[in-house]
Order: C-alpha cells, then structure tokens, then sequence
C-alpha cells in the first residue's frame, strides 16, 4: 500500500520507474488537435469558474494584490482632496511634482518588481523543503527494526530514494519509512493498525530562515536605485520641473520644487518595499504586501491634515505624510522578511547582479515602449483641443484604475508559472497558463461592459460639458485585460527577452497607428489606434503560446 503522497513524489523521479504510456495514450487518444499549442487556450474551459485547488490558489493570490494595487490610488485621491484645500495653485504645483516622480520611479519598478517575482518564486519552488516524521525512535539513534523490516531497507547506494514516503505491510504490520537522498532518516513499526493516526505525526520542518539569493540581491538593487533617484531628484528639482514645464517665473515652481525634493527624500523607501512585495509575490504571499499598503495608506490619510493644516507646513506636510507612510510600509515588509529569509549573503559574489541586470535591461526597454506609447497618445489628444484632452484623461484614467484588477489576475500567473517551470512541471504550467488567460477573457469581457454602461449613464460625474460627454461616451476603454495577463505568463516564463523585443516591435506599430488614426478620425481615431495597440499586446503574448515556441516549445512535444 502506498500514500498518494508517495505517488505524486515518485512519479516526479523516473528512477522509480512508473510506467507513463498510460497517461500518453490517454493524452493521443483524444485527437490530433488537441496536441497543437494553440489547444492551450481551450484546455480545461469549462472550469474557468470552478472553484478547485488551481482556481483557488490562483484567487487567493490575485485579489490581495489586486486589492494592494488599488490601495495606492486610492490614498492619493485623498491626499489630492486635501491639498485641494489650500489652493489650485499648490494643486497644480504637486500635481506636476506626483508625475514627475512618478515617471523617473518607474523606470525601476516595473522591472525591478517583475524579475523579483519570478527569480524568487524559482529558488522558493527550488529549495522547497521536505516534510519530516517527528519520532521517537530513529534507526540512525540505534532504535530497534523488525527483521522483516530490515529486509526492505536498502544498503547505501544501491537504490536512490528522494524526499518519498513509503509504506510496506509487512507480515500485518505498518512500516512507515522516510526515505532522503540515499539515506534512511527515520522507521517507526506500528503494530497496531488502529494507532497509526496517533503514533505518527508528520510535519514541517523546523521553520528555519532561508537564504534566497534573489532576495538579497532585489533589496540590494532597490537600495542602490531609491539612494540615486532620491539624490537625482533633489539636486535636479528645478531643472527638471522646468522641463516639465513650471517656468522660473511660475508661482508653481516653489510648491512643485519644495514638495518634490521633500518626497523625494522617501525615493529609498519605495524601491525597497517595492523590491520586498516581489519577493512576498514570488512567495505567493500577497496578503502581507496587502495588509503593509494599507496600514502604509491610512497613516498618510491621517498624518496629511495634521501635518497640512495643524502644524501650517502645507504642501511640505503632505510630502512629510508620504515619505513616512512609506518608511512604515518599507519596515513592516522588512520585519516580516526577515522572520522567513537570511537576507544577508554569504559574500557579494552570491548576490545574482548579472542576471538581474540583463533582465531588468530587458524590461526597462519595454517599460520606454509602453510610457512612450502612452505619452504619445496624451499629446495627441492635448492637440485636439481642452474638450479632448478632458475626455482622453477621464476614460485613461478609470481604464487604468480598473485594470488594476487584471493585473493582480497576472501576478497570480507569473507567480504559479516561475514555480512550475523551476520544477519542470510542464502539465501545472499548461494548466495555470490556459486558466489565467481564460479568466482574463471573462474579466476582460466583464470590465468592458461595466465601463461602456458606467460611463454612458455615469459620464456627468466628471462633466457637464456636453462635448466632453460624448466623447466619454464613445472612449470607452478597450479589452485590455488579456494583454495584462499575458504579461504575467511571459514573466513566469521568464520569458523577458521575448516580452521585451515584441513590446518594442507592438510599440513601432501603433506609433504609426496613432499617427495616421488622429489625424483622420481625432479622438475617436486616437482610442482605435490605442485598442489596436492592447491588441497588439495579446496577439504577441497568444502567439507565443500558440505557436509553441520559446520557454513553450514543451507544448509542441506534449
């Protein structure tokens, strides 16, 4: 008799030698085209909304970090709220200052956060430990063993068991045995069937802190980032406020220049609790990101009119509020890091830098794609006029915010994906990949009817303008959600190079797109070229997939 724990660990090792023609007939005998990649994004459809161990884990993942990508905004319409309150001009001063640090931060986010997630995931799902037997009587202590027993146990060397349960009835009684690289750890004869539930007791090993490279290496980059924008930000704060915009004889430029070397101040706090939420994420820990965020966000909320309007510090107490809600976020994440890794390396050499920068390189070209397009598109619709632009920043604005739900949905894939691919668990990668991209479309589905029905009979909350009304109208959103779950599939992957090179190649074509699709139909013209562009993304992220090729190349031999 064997446990169906002893199954699953031995099927893994064909040293064993269960025989697999079963399942490859099982698997031909369904038809030729169910063999070609393409067949992966039906797989299984009929439980996209089936509530089993995958859609489960993939739900408990996606809706914390969803919940935490929220949070932020969230907070910062509040703290928009009260910044309003002392004056337009201080408002149109930090409004300048959020976006300029928003835009240089990025450029280190998204890769930063991305290659963590799924380097970290890779090593946790690597370095997994195996479950122990707490015993009292262990064989390597000289505890006794039946002769019987004793016939089964293999001699050093001879026959290689790994990390496997194993259960021999002999001559009526129950041998449990672990079995661990060759070596014979623990034996317990029962020999009253009826007590084995209650002479066994299997559990984890001792919670030890682990060490994982990547983490040590992402709080070590992020560090390093947040201390050079920190100093970039505050030396170059005229400069570049002038670039934006704020001329030298603006009364914008003391605010903007004041407010932004202030939060600059927390530029190291962001990055590193930004590296840490990778980390949580390849850990498939997205509550505690979640519960840090939002303890991070209620102090702003709180601390803002008490440093604003209490103490009179102004727009200098909403930065002061900011930078320590990010400290408190960056501490509470530390803390709870540290209970579970040894974040402090051997020596520098164990840090994986190299791999790290080659991939983040990758994602930096991409993320230049992605705000270049995006850019573009505002200004394009900046030339078509104060009515335009209005229409253009309400429907972006209400499309991102609510595809925060999709991205939360491509966390959970980049997360199980790394997992799975490190373990070269081909049938778990096929099943998450074909089930993400399956409730993207749902979701993708369901978010463009909420937002053309929202914005068509809730247009008037932003504005009474009647031109800006029908253009809100006819804006709407398009289907981005499955580009955005692609995303997370390329990035379990690890599959940075491909994301990168055809983000740059998407980017070239709606460029034109754009070009040529304002100029004949205006606004409307520019969210056509915009759909044609999230298009784009989901065509190369199915593509991939579809043809089998890359990290995906399994699926062709499946």
């Amino acid at each position: 008799y064997v446990s169906a724990t002893s199954i699953t660990a031995l099927k893994q090792h064909s040293q064993f030698g269960f025989p697999k023609m079963a399942e490859k007939e099982t698997m031909y005998s369904l038809g030729d085209w169910r063999r070609i990649p393409i067949y992966t994004f039906f797989k299984d459809a009929r439980l996209v909304f089936k509530a089993d161990s995958l859609g489960r884990e993939i739900l408990s993942i996606a809706l914390p970090a969803a919940m935490a990508l929220t949070a932020d905004p969230i907070a910062s319409l509040v703290d928009t709220a009260f910044i309003g309150q002392i004056g337009p001009v201080e408002l149109a001063a930090v409004g300048v200052s959020i976006a300029l640090f928003n835009q240089v931060s990025r450029i280190a986010i998204f890769p930063l956060v991305s290659v963590t997630t799924s380097f970290v995931a890779e090593e946790d799902t690597l370095s997994g430990a195996s479950p122990q037997i707490e015993e009292g009587k262990c064989l390597e202590a000289g505890g006794p063993v039946d002769t019987e027993t004793k016939e089964l146990l293999p001699q050093r060397g001879i026959i290689p068991f790994y990390h496997s349960f194993v259960i021999g009835l002999v001559s009526g009684k129950f041998s449990w045995l672990l079995l661990k690289s060759n070596d014979l750890l623990l034996c317990r004869n029962v020999h009253n069937s009826d007590s084995v539930g209650e002479s066994l007791n299997i559990v984890k090993e001792d919670h030890k802190r682990r060490h994982i490279p990547s983490a040590s290496s992402a709080l070590f980059i992020g560090g390093v980032l947040g201390l050079i924008q920190a100093i970039f930000l505050i030396s170059a704060a005229k400069p570049l406020l002038n670039f934006m915009g704020v001329t030298s004889d603006s009364p914008m430029l003391h605010p903007a220049q004041q407010y932004l070397r202030l939060r600059s101040l927390g530029a190291p706090a962001v990055l590193l609790s930004l590296a840490m939420q990778g980390v949580f994420r390849g850990f498939k820990d997205t509550k505690t990101p979640l519960y840090a965020t939002v303890a991070g966000d209620a102090t702003n909320i709180a601390l803002d009119p008490l440093f604003m309007f209490v103490f009179r510090l102004g727009v200098s107490g909403a930065a002061i509020a900011h930078v320590i809600s990010q400290y408190l976020i960056s501490a509470i994440l530390l803390w709870r890091l540290l209970q579970q890794v040894d974040l402090i390396p051997p020596g520098i050499k164990h840090l994986q830098l190299d791999r790290f920068l080659k991939n983040g390189f990758l994602l930096l070209m991409r993320v230049v794609a992605v705000t270049f397009c995006v850019t573009l598109a505002a200004s394009l619709a900046a030339r078509q006029g104060s009515t335009s632009m209005a229409a253009f920043q309400v429907c972006l604005q209400v499309w991102l915010a609510v595809s925060l739900l999709a991205d939360g949905l491509a966390v959970a894939g980049q997360a199980i994906l790394a997992g799975a691919f490190a373990n070269k668990d081909f049938n778990r990668a096929s099943a998450t990949a074909s089930r993400v991209v399956q409730m993207g479309l749902v979701l993708g589905l369901a978010l463009a009817f909420i937002l053309g029905t929202g914005l068509h009979f809730g247009a008037k909350i932003f504005t009474k303008d009647a031109d800006v009304l029908h253009l809100i109208q006819i804006g709407i959103p398009p289907l981005n959600s499955l580009a955005f779950v692609f995303d997370g599939v390329n990035f379990g992957a690890s599959d940075f190079a491909y994301s990168a090179f055809s983000m740059v190649l998407v980017a070239i074509l709606s460029i034109i797109c754009l070009l040529i699709l304002s100029s004949a139909g205006g606004f409307i013209g520019i969210w056509v070229a915009l759909t044609i562009y999230m298009g784009l993304r989901a065509f190369a992220g199915f593509l991939r997939i579809g043809t089998g090729s890359g990290p995906w190349e399994f699926l062709r031999s499946s």
